[in-house]
């Protein structure tokens, strides 16, 4: 008998990913699992007479023995968990990695190196900058270079100030090389590969903003730090993102929770999906 998952995406995510989907599905199939496409609007969570729900379509069905959430919401990831689902990535990953401050947090645990970083509310920010320039001023929940602000100058700053809206932020220093990045892919507790993320137009390197993209060889200095994160972690697949240094050193930039592998996929051949699966077929073999 097929195990079955969920893969569960927004409505609007799934249009714009099929390809992707699909991909999930057929590779789950040959290896003899089954995987069906459940939209997040459909679902209904919480809790009814004292005890955890979910509905789908108002309706109970039979829940799935593992899920994989492509959609940024915790307490769903918690919620799936409490019901007996297997979630990939966890909970705790999902709750971690989806709030920069608590991931700086973490990783600061580990003596990885990083540029130096406040966490503010916004009802705390006041009109003096809270460095000196330039900065980046991030919402904690930003996703793909998004919400993501350079402060060059105390003008930036008080545009920012009168005009920012989210509850929570990051706010860090750009002693680092702009517009260059390096993502690490990994599953579980194995590196995949790495991929250098470069744009000559924008601090921000990321491919769907523009920029380009190689593989890139981790020296063993490199592949100690990730090694690093990754043992302090329960992984399923996540790319872990790196600045350069002025000198060339790796400073921890971010975790993504719900990564995509377009780069990956444009600069090599690796067929990432089907790891992944290979490895939920393994972590719900050994759990059963």
């Amino acid at each position: 008998m097929k195990h079955k998952g969920w893969l569960i995406y927004s409505e609007q995510d799934a249009n714009e990913n099929e390809s992707y989907i699909n991909w999930y599905i057929e590779e789950a199939n040959k290896q003899d699992l089954q995987i069906e496409l459940v939209l997040r609007e459909k679902l209904t969570i919480g809790i009814r007479e004292n005890k955890h729900m979910l509905l789908v379509n108002n309706r109970k069905v039979t829940l799935p023995e593992f899920s994989i959430v492509r959609t940024i919401e915790p307490l769903l990831s918690i919620q799936l968990e409490q019901l007996g689902i297997a979630v990939f990535n966890s909970s705790k990953v999902a709750d971690i990695c989806n709030h920069k401050g608590k991931t700086y947090y973490e990783i600061a645990k580990l003596g990885i190196p990083m540029v130096d970083t406040y966490f503010a509310m916004h009802k705390n920010l006041t009109k003096a900058p809270p460095m000196s320039y330039p900065f980046v001023i991030k919402e904690v929940s930003g996703r793909g270079g998004k919400q993501v602000y350079i402060i060059k100058t105390l003008e930036h700053w008080h545009t920012f100030f009168e005009s920012s809206s989210a509850v929570e932020y990051v706010i860090q220093s750009t002693n680092v090389q702009l517009g260059k990045d390096l993502r690490v892919f990994v599953i579980g507790n194995e590196i995949i590969g790495a991929v250098l993320r470069e744009s000559n137009d924008d601090f921000r390197s990321n491919y769907k903003l523009g920029g380009k993209a190689i593989w890139y060889e981790l020296n063993p200095t490199e592949e100690k730090i990730v090694r690093t994160i990754i043992h302090h972690f329960e992984f399923g697949l996540v790319g872990i993102d790196f600045l350069f240094s002025p000198e060339d050193e790796l400073l921890f930039n971010e975790i993504e929770d719900v990564v995509g592998s377009r780069t990956l996929s444009a600069v090599s051949d690796i067929n990432i999906v089907e790891r992944y699966i290979s490895f939920i077929k393994t972590k719900i073999s050994l759990d059963a």
